[in-house]
């Protein structure tokens, strides 16, 4: 009973994600997949840093990492440098992994906030000073965790050929019309500008920003978040190396927006996110080609987006992925991990041919769901930040928040207590980065928190976490690369 046609409209990495998650799952079975995309429409292609969740993905792909990473140019990532976010001069990285361990059972940022004086909150996280270190080791058992900074390009084109080679077939072309039911409004075929036409009976909107069938043939609607999250273009210049490959992404604040870096093992990633409110183009260019680390590889690609989400991103019998459903800027590396959910979300849901309504009302909500949490996760960097030298911080730090953000706030600035989630993409150690990392600071400690021994624990986890960093191969020697 389940559709037999699925069509993915558009390549780059999110159709050929989707394309090659569909084919591995369907292996075996008579579910015929086509995607149509042009050779003469460009894809975004900045999406190059990514999240761990990225290694489930591949490793259910029966993916091997190191034929992957050589393939995508690929680096390590333990997680993401933020300079000048709360105070200018500042720096925290936000790791994948806990801080510290309990302690009498206590929660180790509370009795690192009692304390008071034990070391910096990052002294207790071993991903992060191994990324200080400039040093990678895959862990075993489960002490952090890790993901990947690529060219997505390259990873496009990978998947492109995993799965060609299971049977997803390619073609060549742009849509010019969309072919909707008169009765259920369902797409019943796109039609190329060779006068081709393709049917279907599900449809995966892989299109880019336009939204080719979710928008312009749907009308899906957009729900905008530019009132929180102001910035509105962004401008990517990759460049030469220039020194050792640093194994995380550093993004840093500068006067009405931020600029990201990201070592590949070919060149560097450079770009930089902005309010077109607060600063003109020209001077955003300037910016970023004073602080490039090596020589332009490229011209630079400039781009507008519009933060926010489709209203709905499964109507009919159409599902949007990746920027046809929605964009959140890159500073948190979520991009990629939105059109993997999304993925998921479908593969849990698939279609039937009785096309239960049900579906795509879960689908919905909880995609919306991983959509707002990341939203309030990047509201965080902006708002809680004490930067008084330009209007647009001013502005961000005086912005009303989400009730969602509101609360969670409000919980940790009291009592440090992180509030959790059943659904979404950032975890407590997250949350705990950002906050701690940009001066807010709770007003009370567990009152559980301190005692005798406790000092004498935390500096022993001190001690041990710097010596395993230090005894990790570096970076380069990781990768199996030249230094």
């Amino acid at each position: 009973m389940l559709v037999k046609r699925v069509l993915v409209v558009g390549g780059g990495t999110a159709g050929w994600m989707a394309a090659a998650a569909l084919a591995h799952k369907f292996a075996g079975t008579n579910l015929a997949i086509t995607l149509v995309e042009s050779a003469e429409i460009g894809t975004v292609g900045v999406g190059e840093a990514t999240i761990p969740h990225i290694r489930h993905f591949n490793a259910t792909l029966g993916i091997d990492e190191a034929e992957f990473l050589a393939a995508t140019k690929g680096t390590y990532k333990l997680g993401i440098e933020f300079a000048d976010w709360g105070r200018i001069g500042d720096s925290y990285v936000h790791p994948f992994a806990e801080f510290g361990a309990p302690i009498d059972g206590v929660p180790f940022h509370q009795q690192w906030l009692a304390a008071q004086g034990a070391g910096a909150f990052e002294d207790y996280s071993l991903p992060i000073q191994a990324a200080r270190r400039g040093r990678f080791r895959r862990p075993e058992g489960d002490p952090y965790n890790y993901a990947y900074q690529f060219d997505a390009g390259l990873y496009a084109k990978f998947l492109r050929n995993y799965a060609e080679a299971r049977g997803v077939v390619r073609r060549e072309g742009r849509i010019l019309d969309v072919a909707l039911d008169s009765e259920s409004g369902f797409v019943r075929s796109v039609t190329l500008e060779s006068g081709e036409s393709i049917e279907a009976e599900l449809f995966l909107d892989c299109s880019g920003f336009r939204g080719l069938i979710i928008e312009q043939a749907l009308k899906a609607g957009y729900e905008e978040w530019t009132h929180w999250l102001p910035c509105d273009r962004a401008i990517a210049i990759p460049c030469a190396n220039t020194g050792p490959l640093a194994p995380y992404t550093r993004t840093a604040a500068q006067e009405a927006g931020w600029i990201w870096r990201i070592p590949l093992q070919h060149r560097t990633g450079n770009g930089h996110v902005y309010s077109s409110g607060f600063l003109s183009d020209e001077a955003a260019l300037e910016t970023l080609l004073a602080q490039l680390p090596g020589a332009p590889l490229a011209d630079p690609n400039k781009l507008r987006f519009v933060t926010g989400k489709r209203k709905q991103q499964w109507v009919g019998n159409t599902i949007a992925i990746g920027l046809a459903s929605g964009f959140l800027e890159p500073l948190e590396s979520t991009s990629i991990h939105l059109i993997q959910v999304a993925i998921g979300r479908l593969l849990d849901l698939f279609p039937t041919q009785d096309w239960d309504p049900l579906d795509a009302q879960e689908f919905n909500r909880l995609m919306a769901l991983d959509y707002e949490r990341v939203r309030d996760f990047l509201i965080l960097h902006y708002h809680c930040q004490e930067r008084d030298d330009s209007d647009f911080w001013r502005h961000c730090r005086a912005m009303t928040l989400p009730d969602s953000l509101e609360t969670k706030l409000a919980l940790f600035r009291e009592r440090g207590v992180v509030m959790q989630y059943r659904e979404g993409t950032f975890l407590e150690p997250s949350w705990l980065a950002v906050y701690l990392g940009q001066h807010v600071i709770p007003r009370h400690a567990d009152p559980r928190a301190g005692g005798e021994g406790v000092a004498q624990a935390m500096a022993a986890m001190r001690a041990e976490i710097a010596a395993l960093a230090e005894a990790m191969p570096s970076h380069e020697a990781a990768l199996g690369v030249a230094a």
